[in-house]
């Protein structure tokens, strides 16, 4: 992933998530706010489904589900060494475990559970809560690094086994003893995650500039990439393409650090993000039989990419999900911005837009147009008044003339005694014209009046064009 310098859709609400994770398998999605908790489904791309939030329990900043079971683990600041194990379903509470010292990573699969804290990990089986096993005295780890692979017939357990270098230890979770210690990096470590079958481990440094693959359980290393570097292309059978072969066929003659710097694998797709500053997750996940790329953002957005599984290269955005509530209350998460009209032209009240013939009418003393009509019948006006339901509803109907509706040209001053009122032919607003002036602020007043006078069904979707 590549932050780009503009803020974009998170620049306006900084840190609205305490903490956020996918579950094991990547299907949910759990958030953590100073109001509670909030488990969503990754099922679908377009809609992002609710499964369950609460309020119980504020100020959460660990929040982890099993799978897709009921299930959670929540651990709050107003008790940072109490976990707390709720069936959410039921909502109920199965246990609760205090520790000696603060909560700082949990971690899950269907045989283990693990709670890490800065100077101790302590193992718990899953099924009864029981306490199997209590690392002690391993090197100070504040950030609560490390990594249980979900296959529970190994729980293979990884943690830091050095404060100033990149040193792996690997510890077996299932018959509880160590496995190896793995020299991954020269600097302190970042980021460590087993894949799905406990079969790899992948570590990267704070330097964050190589990412390591190792092989478990002996720790050899298998692979090792290059943040940042293009895919490697097809090489041609040209001068050039002969010259990268005899490099790469002279690497091993070269020292170690030159030839393992000559035959690092390049990336194979790349995702960018149109902003940087805030805290991120992101995973590859299968949504709808295609892989995608789903990123979590602290200011409370999920983003999903698509990812070509065949050529790679640049990852698509197609989607942006926001997690909390927008500014009405409403609930915001798994619905697209949608083209909305308020029937005036202008932003306003959100309205959907139906796919018929329909006019926009406003009359004298009345507060916003309804847009109405049909496929078959003559244009129709229909108007209502502030705070009045209208969907679906006709409140009043006016037919004949233009220039006989209420609110349709005016007198102008010094007209006669008989108040006609001048008609108005103009087909756009006109300055100069007493109808128009009067109408100047209203929707579309003139174009409404000449189409109806000549009896021609209007589409509502070539004026609401025009007026844009």
């Amino acid at each position: 992933m590549e932050a780009e310098g503009a803020d974009g859709a998170s620049g306006g609400a900084e840190a609205a998530l305490s903490c956020f994770s996918f579950n094991q398998d990547c299907t949910s999605l759990a958030i953590g706010t100073k109001a509670g908790y909030k488990l969503f489904s990754l099922s679908s791309v377009e809609q992002l489904d609710h499964v369950h939030g609460s309020n119980d329990t504020p100020d959460v900043y660990i929040v982890e589900r099993l799978f897709s079971s009921s299930l959670v683990v929540v651990v709050s600041h107003t008790k940072p060494r109490q976990m707390n194990v709720y069936h959410f379903k039921k909502g109920t509470e199965i246990c609760n475990y205090s520790y000696s010292g603060n909560i700082l990573a949990i971690r899950l699969n269907r045989q283990r559970l693990l709670v890490c804290l800065e100077e101790s990990i302590y193992i718990h089986n899953i099924k009864d809560m029981k306490l199997l096993k209590t690392i002690l005295d391993i090197p100070a780890n504040p950030t609560g690094l490390c990594a249980l692979s979900i296959n529970h017939s190994n729980s293979y357990v990884a943690y830091p086994g050095s404060l100033t270098t990149g040193e792996i230890v690997l510890y077996d979770g299932h018959s509880l003893k160590p496995v190896c210690t793995i020299a991954a990096h020269e600097g302190t470590l970042a980021a460590i995650a087993f894949n799905s079958s406990g079969s790899r481990l992948a570590s990267a440094s704070e330097k964050g500039t190589v990412i390591r693959v190792f092989s478990v359980p002996d720790g050899q290393k298998l692979y090792e990439f290059r943040r940042g570097m293009k895919s490697r292309p097809e090489e041609p059978s040209t001068w050039t393409g002969y010259m990268g072969k005899m490099f790469l066929a002279a690497s091993s003659y070269l020292p170690t650090q030159v030839s393992d710097m000559m035959n690092q694998d390049r990336a194979f797709a790349t995702g960018r993000l149109g902003f940087s500053g805030h805290r991120n997750i992101c995973t590859l996940a299968t949504i709808q039989k295609l892989p995608r790329l789903l990123v979590v953002s602290s200011s409370g957005h999920l983003y999903v990419y698509n990812l070509d599984p065949q050529d790679g290269g640049d990852c698509v955005l197609i989607k942006t999900h926001r997690l909390l509530r927008g500014r009405r209350g409403a609930p915001r998460g798994g619905h697209s911005r949608t083209r909305v009209c308020n029937g005036t032209g202008l932003s306003g009240r959100r309205e959907r837009v139906p796919s018929y013939h329909f006019m926009p009418w406003r009359s004298a003393g009345q507060s916003h147009p309804v847009l109405t009509g049909s496929r078959t019948a003559p244009v129709r006006r229909f108007w209502s008044k502030r705070g009045r339901w209208t969907k679906g509803r006709r409140l009043s109907e006016q037919r004949g003339r233009g220039t006989e509706a209420p609110g349709c040209g005016s007198q102008p001053a010094g007209a006669g005694a008989t108040g006609a009122r001048p008609a108005c032919t103009h087909v756009l607003p006109s300055k100069g014209c007493p109808s128009c002036s009067v109408h100047r602020n209203e929707p579309y007043p003139s174009t409404t009046r000449t189409l109806m006078n000549k009896g021609i069904l209007l589409n509502m979707y070539a004026v609401y064009k025009m007026y844009l």
